[in-house]
């Protein structure tokens, strides 16, 4: 194993110190645990807050994500494992401003099974709170069972929306309206080349050879659909394409927000030569791109690999992409 670090069961909090240290200005710590983390200054209107929590390893996600017109606060366990309930209640207590708070977060067992008792941790404490899932990865499960699908990038386009909407002044139903459209309008698939290796278990997640890849595996190395020689960069992007049109097809005139995810190895060239594959696909299908999303937005620790997603619009959530946001890793004017 090489990577740079101290001991592993310091990889977190070390990691969030100096995340923090580097972007005083956008994160505060809150809380005993030194593991959620707010916004720095706290919106002075009386707006609904939105929380969302999960394992590190994942950034932007889901820390990164805390910012203006993004997430108010979000609670960060150790690499690939669940923050404690009361972590998430401190995460809720942080961005509760009286107009109630949206739990946005992965469809993940520990994560569901923590943020529910998290909620009846603050549920005497007049805090209101609603909760969506995204269940957005068409390779974890049939369509029919699409309820048990993992969560991956769409979340990112589900920040962003709802995070608009709560900006906008919307109540707390409002925003979790938005979050739901956002997670329905969101698929998305990814394809892995290598592990990655959690620090405190000091070797690889799993084994893969030089000369093969997994197409449909999650970002914990999760099984995916199946596993074979390396593929040509046009044929991963189409078979991906493929999978996604046929899970969410799409028709002339259809406005879709695309994004070309690295999944945290893989550069940023290799990235557009498999977007110039998504763009030509999708406008043969008819369908205009909205604010394409190329590089990192949900990593898992240095896995090369790539993720698409695609997230249909109508005008309401097109507006709402275009909104401003401002943390250190998006921003939009």
């Amino acid at each position: 194993m090489k990577k740079i670090l101290n001991k592993p069961e310091n990889y977190v909090n070390e990691m969030l110190d100096g995340m923090i240290s580097a972007h005083p200005e956008y994160y505060n710590l809150f809380g005993d645990s030194g593991k959620v983390v707010t916004r720095a200054k706290a919106d002075k209107n009386k707006k609904v807050g939105i929380v969302s929590g999960g394992g590190s390893g994942h950034l932007p996600v889901f820390t990164g994500y805390v910012g203006r017109g993004l997430l108010d606060a979000c609670a960060i366990g150790d690499v690939f494992a669940s923050p404690s309930a009361e972590q998430m209640a401190d995460a809720i207590r942080a961005a509760d401003q009286g107009a109630g708070v949206l739990r946005l977060y992965g469809n993940y067992g520990g994560d569901v099974m923590n943020f529910d008792m998290a909620g009846d941790l603050v549920e005497f404490e007049d805090i209101t709170c609603t909760t969506v899932l995204l269940a957005d990865d068409i390779a974890s499960a049939p369509i029919e069972e699409r309820e048990n699908r993992r969560g991956v990038a769409g979340m990112v386009y589900a920040f962003k929306l709802s995070g608009a909407a709560a900006e906008e002044g919307r109540d707390l139903d409002g925003v979790t309206a938005i979050a739901q459209k956002a997670a329905n309008s969101c698929r998305s698939i990814g394809a892995a080349l290598s592990s990655c290796t959690v620090p405190q278990a000091g070797k690889p997640t799993f084994e893969i050879a030089d000369d093969e890849m997994e197409m449909g595996m999650g970002i914990h190395g999760e099984p995916g659909v199946w596993r074979g020689k390396l593929k040509t960069a046009d044929q991963i992007a189409n078979e991906m394409l493929d999978r996604l049109l046929s899970d969410m097809p799409l028709q002339s005139g259809d406005r879709v927000s695309v994004m070309v995810n690295s999944l945290g190895a893989t550069p940023p060239e290799e990235l557009y030569i498999l977007y110039r594959i998504v763009k030509q696909r999708l406008e043969e299908a008819g369908a205009t791109i909205i604010m394409p999303l190329v590089g990192r937005y949900a990593t898992s620790m240095e896995m090369s690999g790539v993720s698409f997603t695609l997230c249909k619009l109508d005008d309401e959530l097109e507006k709402l992409l275009k909104a401003p946001c401002d943390c250190p890793f998006w921003k939009i004017a």
